[in-house]
C-alpha cells in the first residue's frame, strides 16, 4: 500500500507592519507542524502590504500582491498601519480595505468563546462573561467606509450606501451558520433614523421570512446593542451588522475575553479564497520585542484551514491545542504571563504534538 501524495496548499503570507511579521511567522510555523502531522503540503509565499507597501513601492497595495492572493487558495494578514504613516499621501490601512474589495469578501467573521480559565481577566464581572459564544458577522465591502467621499475647506461628506443583494448575501451566511450553532440571529441597525438601516431590516427580515422561518431573528438599534454585550452578551448567538457598526461592536467585544490579542477573524466571499487576520492592531509600540501575543494569528489560521481550505480536523487540532495552552497557563504577558511571542508560539506547538501522540497512542492500545 503506497501512501498518496500530499495535496498542495498555496497560502500567501501579507505580515505588514509592527508586530505583524511576529505573529504571522508564529502562525505560519503552527501550519506547518498542522502539514507534517496531516500530510498536507502548504507552500507560503510573502507579499508587501500596508506601510511595509508604502515603504517599499509607495503603494500601500502593490499589484503583485493583488495578483497572488486572487490567485491563492488562502491569505494570512499580520496587521497594518502605525503612526509611522500619519500624515502622508497613502494610508497603509488602503491596502486592507482594497484587498478586501479585490478578493469580494463581503462578510467578516469575528468569533468569541470567553475560555473558563480567562473569565478573570475580563473587565467585566466573571458571572457576566463566563460562558460567552457569539460570532458577529460584519458586512465588509459596503457602507460608509466605500461610499463616495467629498472634502473642501469648510465641509466633508462620507455617503452611506447600500444595495439589496450586498444585504442579502451577508444575511444568508449569517442565518447559515445560526443554523449549526444555536439558532438565534440578532440584526443591528439604527433603522429609527437611517434610511440604509431601514433598508437593511426590510431585506433581513423578508429573507429570514422566506428561507430561513426556524431562525429565531431579533432586530436591535445600534446604540442599544453597545449597551446590551456589556450587560448581558451570553444572550447572543449570531449578530449580523453593517460594515461601521460591525467594525466598532466587534471591537467592543474584543475585550470581554481578558485580551484583544486573543481573537481571530476571517473575511470571506462567495467561493474564492479568504483573507485571516487577528483583530488585534500593529502595536508599533511591543514590535520587535518578542512581546506579542500569537493566538489571535494562530487562531485566525485555524478558521483559515476550516473555511478556506475545509479541513476542519486540522483546524480543531489547532483549537484544542490553544484551549490546552491557556488552561495550563502558558501566557503572554498581556494575559499576566510570563511567556514571549516565540515560547508562546512553541507551547501551542508542543500541545499539537502532545495531543496527537496521545492520538496515536489510543489507537495503538485498541489494536493491542
Amino acid at each position: 500500500m503506497t501512501n498518496a501524495a500530499p495535496k498542495t496548499y498555496n497560502i500567501v503570507l501579507l505580515p505588514g507592519d509592527g508586530v505583524g511579521p511576529e505573529v504571522t511567522r508564529a502562525a505560519r510555523d503552527v501550519l506547518a507542524v498542522i502539514g507534517d502531522f496531516y500530510g498536507h503540503d502548504f507552500q507560503f509565499s510573502e507579499h508587501l502590504i500596508g506601510g511595509a507597501a508604502i515603504d517599499e513601492t509607495g503603494e500601500p497595495l502593490p499589484e503583485a500582491t493583488r495578483a497572488a492572493c486572487v490567485a491563492s487558495d488562502a491569505v494570512l494578514l499580520g496587521a497594518v498601519g502605525g503612526p509611522k504613516w500619519d500624515g502622508g499621501k497613502r494610508r497603509p490601512e488602503e491596502g486592507l480595505l482594497a484587498i478586501r474589495k479585490a478578493m469580494g469578501l463581503f462578510a467578516n467573521l469575528r468569533p468569541l468563546q470567553v475560555s473558563p480559565v480567562l473569565a478573570h481577566r475580563s473587565p467585566l464581572k466573571k458571572e457576566i462573561v463566563e460562558g460567552v459564544d457569539l460570532i458577529v458577522f460584519r458586512e465588509l465591502t459596503g457602507g460608509v467606509y466605500f461610499g463616495e467621499k467629498t472634502r473642501t475647506a469648510d465641509r466633508a461628506t462620507d455617503l452611506c450606501e447600500y444595495t439589496v443583494p450586498e444585504i442579502e448575501r451577508v444575511t444568508r451566511a449569517a442565518f447559515q451558520t445560526a443554523r449549526q450553532r444555536r439558532g438565534k440571529v440578532t440584526s443591528v441597525d439604527k433603522a429609527n433614523v437611517m434610511e440604509t438601516s431601514r433598508l437593511w431590516r426590510e431585506v433581513v427580515t423578508r429573507i429570514h421570512a422566506e428561507e430561513f422561518p426556524e431562525i429565531e431573528l431579533e432586530h436591535a438599534l445600534v446604540d442599544s446593542m453597545a449597551m446590551h454585550l456589556i450587560r448581558k452578551p451570553r444572550e447572543y448567538d449570531v449578530i449580523l451588522t453593517e460594515n461601521m457598526f460591525g467594525d466598532i461592536l466587534s471591537d467592543e467585544i474584543s475585550v470581554l475575553g481578558g485580551s484583544i490579542g486573543l481573537l481571530p477573524s476571517a473575511s470571506l466571499g462567495a467561493g474564492g479564497p479568504g483573507l485571516f487576520e487577528p483583530i488585534h492592531g500593529s502595536a508599533p509600540d511591543i514590535a520587535g520585542q518578542d512581546l506579542a501575543n500569537p493566538v489571535g494569528t494562530i487562531l485566525s489560521a485555524a478558521l483559515l484551514l476550516r473555511h478556506s481550505l475545509k479541513l476542519e480536523d486540522e483546524a480543531d487540532s489547532i483549537e484544542a491545542a490553544v484551549a490546552a495552552v491557556l488552561a495550563a497557563g502558558a501566557m503572554t504577558a498581556d494575559l499576566g504571563g510570563a511567556l514571549g511571542t516565540r515560547a508562546a508560539t512553541e507551547a501551542v506547538i508542543d500541545a499539537i504534538r502532545a495531543i496527537h501522540w496521545a492520538a496515536a497512542h489510543r489507537v495503538q492500545m485498541h489494536w493491542a
